[in-house]
Parts: structure tokens; C-alpha cells; sequence
């Protein structure tokens, strides 16, 4: 990081306006538009690497299978997914593409809030470069996932309700709406971003603006936006409600109260954690900033609702990017007085030992084949993009030695969704069957035919359980992903179960479904 990503000159100082009238933004900044376009590129360049996700293997499946609603997401990116899959059919870099350009956007959002809050042009260019290199920039937009959209729409609500508070024009908040509704098509925690808010404005005001007419007509179009979805969920009794409780009960990653607290230090970087603290502690405490209060209780309602019902540590990681465009004023300025030279020093060294390593841990850089552990632990779904058609070979070389008389009635039944979304993008091709899973929204795409009584049982964590479903299963192989990665699938049991005891339809919703 050179001299340049912060305020070279002296640091934007604003003239104090006269009363009523808004505080001035900060300039124009090319920075910006360079470290987003550097992000968007980074990311397209190794978009290819490794492989599908899981979880992009699930929404391929879900596209499928459109609907209003999911049990664990809205619609928006099995859509986007099904879209991108029928324009170039198993093109892994186009799919990923829309997640690629939305996270330059999520820089420039950043930088843009950070201007707003009166950062010079270097400040600008140090919050975009925070940005650019955080962990929940880099590892959303590597992927096509859920994140990456709900982190865009967090950042546009929260750039328009900086720009509403800065210039007390309350026709902002129709952004806010616009963001907040578009996000909840595509999962509902934005609602949680609006109960912050709330509650900052509650806390800190100004509590003109929860009757003032804009801010109204805002929540209803949020509501109008994120109606199908609410609709859908309402219909089904409200699933995610489900897949909540098994998130706080610990059976997920990334979950655990003390989990999703340590993150909160790991998740943008650990060079940006004293900017943050400084962003949070000037929001709280600056005169000048007062109009921005509620920004900064927002994240800590936000956090705290997180903390109590146990929620996954990187919801509220766009208020942190928030936090931490008030961290980069902050940061700007102190590095512009005083021993000049000495600071930005400090501010450069510290870059490359705890931003450098996110690129390494979060993006695909390392040779897939001999990932080290240290990375898997670090960054999860690294492990999850590894080996899914060797998964599959290693499925179909089972299916392969069944008899005859039962490999053509035979059908699959996976642990998880992202096991079953291998199959399908990769079995017919081996001649597999069709795989069957009850893990979240795949339990509604289907259960086995009535008469299939042989099953190849792949991805079970407790194998046991298909005893109570079966006369008798035996171990029959291994997945074996040839890969020295350390998953959730490599090196796992491959069964066939044979001999239902109870029909499909009387266990596959009460017992077979799952959610997580």
C-alpha cells in the first residue's frame, strides 16, 4: 500500500455549515474507481479455479424448480443462476460473473459512504482499498452466492441513509426501500439491517423521520418489493424460521455465539479492526457527526440481535464496511498530522502481513490438488469448490458393480444439497441415477418413486440412521475426490441400503427432511 491510498495533502477539511444546511461530502475520487475495477478483475481473472460450490450447485438445482420463495433463501439468485446457466450452460467463470461486478460496486459503495462523511480523495481511495481486500468482499465475490447480493443491498440501504442524514433530504429513503426490498427477494435479513436502523433512529434520531411521509412510502415499497417472498414463507410456515434455529443450535458453519463474535475481527481483516473501532467510536462521539448517530447504533442493535438468537457471525458484515468507511476519515486524518512519514509507514507495513493473506486464505491461489489444511480451516467453503467430479466417479463406480436386476431400479439419496447438485450437474454423464436428497428446499423437488428399494446412500453423517430405514445397508465404498483437501464429502462412507421398511411417503417429511 503506497503513500497514496491516504490523504496526501491535507486531510478534507469541510467548512462548518451555516445552520440548516447540510455538511459538505467529500471530492471526486478516481481511487476508487480504480481499486473497484481491480476487485471486479481480480475475481473474473480467477473465476475459473477449482470448482462449483455447494451451494452454487444447489441453486442451479433450485433454478430448476422456481419458485416465489425457498426454505432457506428468497428467489432472486436461483433465478439469476438458472438465467446465467441457460446463456452458457456450465460455464463456471460466466456464472460467477454478476458476483464478480457486484463486488466492485460494494467498493465503490463503501468508498462512496465514506465521502459522504467528508473523506478527502485518498481517504476515498484507503476505504475502497479496505474494502477491496476484506474477507466478505473477496469470498462473496468469488462465488455466486446469497451473500454477495444481500452484502450490495445492506451497502446501498446504508450509502442512502448516510446521504438522508448528511442532506436531511427524507426522499433518500425511498433508496433505502428499494435496496431493503430487492434484498429480501433474495433472503430476509435485510429486515434486520431496517430493524437497526429503526432503533438507531430511536436512539439517536432524528425521530422525525419514523412519521415523515418519504420514510413511509419507502416502507411500503420495501414491503411491496418483498411481498411474493413474505407471502411464500407465510404459506409454508415460515421455513427459514427453521433453518434459523438449526443455525443457532450450532449445526452449521459459521455458527456459535463465541464463533460468530471472534469473526466479527476476522471478517473484514484484522488490519481493519482498529479502523472500525475508530469509525464506531467517531459516529458515537463526534460533534460534527451527530447527524450519523443512528448509523452507529445500528450495528450494535444489529450485532447484538445477532449475538442473542445465535445468527451466523457475518450478518452484520456490512455495517462493519460501514464502520469501517468511518474508520478510513478517521484513519486519513490522523495519518496527515503530526510525524506524517512515521504513520503512513505504520499504515503500509501493517498492509501486508494482515491484508495480503486474505487474497491467499479467500480467492483460489493455491493448487487445488494439495490445498494445505490451514486454508480449510480458515475459509470453509474453499473445501466445498473441490473435487464435486470425482464425487460423482466415485458414486458411479458403486453404481457400476450393482447386479443388473438393481442397478436399473436404483436411485441415490444424498446427505446435503450441494452432494445432490453434483450429481445432477454431473452424474447423467456416468450414468448415474437421480439423486434424492431432504437436506433444506431439495426435500420439496421430489422423493424417490414408491418401488425404490435399493438405494446408494452417499454424504450421511450418521450412518447409522439409515438402519431405521432399511433391512440392512453395507459399506461399499469411499468418496474419493483425488484430492489432499480435508471437506465435508472426501473420504466419506458410500453405502447401498436395500429394503425399505416404511414407504417414501411416510418418512421422507418427518424424517428424511432436514434443514441447516
Amino acid at each position: 500500500m503506497s503513500e497514496s491510498a491516504i490523504d496526501i495533502d491535507r486531510p478534507h477539511q469541510p467548512a462548518q455549515p451555516p445552520p440548516g444546511r447540510p455538511p459538505e461530502s467529500g471530492p471526486r475520487a478516481l481511487g476508487r474507481w480504480l481499486a473497484a475495477a481491480a476487485t471486479s478483475l481480480t475475481l473474473l481473472l480467477l473465476a475459473g479455479r477449482y470448482g462449483y460450490h455447494r451451494d452454487e450447485l444447489y441453486f442451479l438445482l433450485a433454478g430448476r424448480h422456481l419458485d416465489w420463495g425457498f426454505v432457506d433463501q428468497g428467489p432472486l439468485v436461483p433465478a439469476l443462476a438458472r438465467l446465467l446457466d441457460t446463456i452458457a450452460p456450465g460455464n463456471l467463470v460466466v456464472l460467477r460473473t454478476p458476483s464478480a461486478l457486484l463486488a466492485g460496486v460494494a467498493v465503490l459503495l463503501v468508498a462512496a459512504i465514506a465521502r459522504e462523511l467528508g473523506a478527502g480523495r485518498g481517504g476515498q481511495t484507503f476505504a475502497a482499498v479496505l474494502a477491496a481486500l476484506s474477507g466478505i468482499v473477496l469470498a462473496g465475490g468469488h462465488l455466486l452466492s446469497t451473500t454477495t447480493v444481500d452484502l450490495l443491498a445492506w451497502l446501498a440501504a446504508a450509502w442512502c441513509a448516510v446521504r438522508l442524514l448528511r442532506t436531511g433530504d427524507s426522499r433518500w429513503a425511498l433508496g433505502i426501500g428499494l435496496a431493503l426490498g430487492v434484498g429480501m427477494l433474495n433472503k430476509l435479513l435485510p429486515a434486520l439491517l431496517a430493524v437497526g436502523l429503526i432503533a438507531g433512529v430511536l436512539i439517536a434520531g432524528p425521530r422525525r423521520l419514523l412519521r415523515d411521509r418519504w420514510v413511509l412510502a419507502a416502507s411500503a415499497l420495501a414491503a411491496l418489493l418483498a411481498g411474493p417472498n413474505l407471502i411464500w414463507q407465510a404459506a409454508h410456515g415460515f421455513p427459514q424460521l427453521g433453518v434459523a434455529a438449526s443455525i443457532s443450535e450450532g449445526d452449521s458453519s459459521y455458527s456459535g455465539r463465541l464463533d460468530a463474535f471472534v469473526l466479527q475481527f476476522v471478517i473484514i481483516s484484522p488490519y481493519a479492526v482498529p479502523i472500525w473501532i475508530a469509525g464506531l467510536v467517531a459516529l458515537l462521539r463526534r460533534p460534527e457527526w451527530r447527524a450519523y448517530r443512528a448509523v452507529g447504533w445500528a450495528w450494535l442493535v444489529v450485532i447484538g440481535v445477532v449475538l442473542i438468537a445465535g445468527g451466523k457471525g457475518y450478518y452484520d458484515a456490512p455495517l462493519l464496511l460501514v464502520l469501517t468507511a468511518a474508520g478510513a476519515v478517521v484513519t486519513g486524518a490522523w495519518a496527515s498530522r503530526g510525524s506524517v512519514r512515521l504513520r503512513r509507514g505504520l499504515l503500509a507495513l501493517g498492509a501486508v502481513p494482515l491484508l495480503l493473506p486474505t487474497v491467499v486464505l479467500l480467492l483460489p491461489v493455491l493448487p487445488a490438488e494439495r490445498l494445505p489444511g490451514f486454508v480449510v480451516d480458515v475459509n470453509y467453503d474453499a473445501g466445498e469448490t473441490i473435487g464435486w467430479p470425482a464425487f460423482a466417479d466415485s458414486v458411479a463406480a458403486v453404481h457400476r458393480v450393482l447386479p443388473a436386476e438393481e442397478r436399473a431400479g436404483a436411485v441415490v439419496l444424498t446427505g446435503n444439497y450441494g452432494e445432490a447438485g453434483a450429481l445432477a450437474r454431473y452424474g447423467p454423464a456416468r450414468g448415474l441415477p437421480r439423486a434424492y436428497s431432504g437436506h433444506n428446499s431439495m426435500a420439496d423437488f421430489g422423493r424417490p418413486p414408491a418401488d425404490a428399494d435399493v438405494v446408494i446412500a452417499v454424504g450421511w453423517e450418521r450412518p447409522d440412521q439409515l438402519n431405521t430405514w432399511f433391512e440392512e445397508c453395507t459399506l461399499a465404498g469411499r468418496v474419493d475426490q483425488r484430492a489432499e483437501v480435508d471437506n465435508d464429502e472426501n473420504g466419506g462412507p458410500i453405502q447401498v441400503c436395500r429394503g425399505l421398511r416404511r414407504p417414501w411417503a411416510q418418512i421422507w417429511d418427518t424424517e428424511v427432511r432436514h434443514t441447516g
